[in-house]
């Protein structure tokens, strides 16, 4: 099996704020499927009122992240999963629940979590 990040950047939600909480519980309906289905590692948002930091080797703490990086929120799902089929069915599912399209990739071997 392969672990799979879904995911979004926040910005990229089409729903209204009073239908956040209606996405929050169609989200959590379609977590809830993965974790009965036995195919979910994990799920959660980037709390964007924290910024990011970088922290380099010698323990040096930096106020910034890399500039490729600066646009990373947004909701992350991980699920381990027999096939990219599989994981493109799952995105679809997120992106119903989500108000918007999901971004799929695959981590590489070595990834176990167990």
């Amino acid at each position: 099996m392969t672990h799979y990040l879904i995911s979004f950047p926040s910005g990229a939600m089409d729903a209204t704020t009073d239908e956040l909480p209606a996405v929050g519980e169609d989200a959590m309906a379609v977590v809830r499927a993965a974790q009965d289905a036995g195919v979910f590692v994990f799920a959660g948002g980037i709390d964007e009122s924290t910024p990011p930091v970088r922290v380099a080797g010698d323990g040096t703490v930096t106020d910034d992240t890399y500039p490729q990086t600066a646009q990373i929120e947004g909701g992350y799902t991980v699920l381990d999963l027999p096939t990219r089929d599989d994981a493109l069915a799952w995105a679809a599912r997120f992106a119903t629940a989500c108000r918007c399209a999901q971004e799929v990739r695959a981590f590489g071997e070595g990834s176990e979590t167990r």
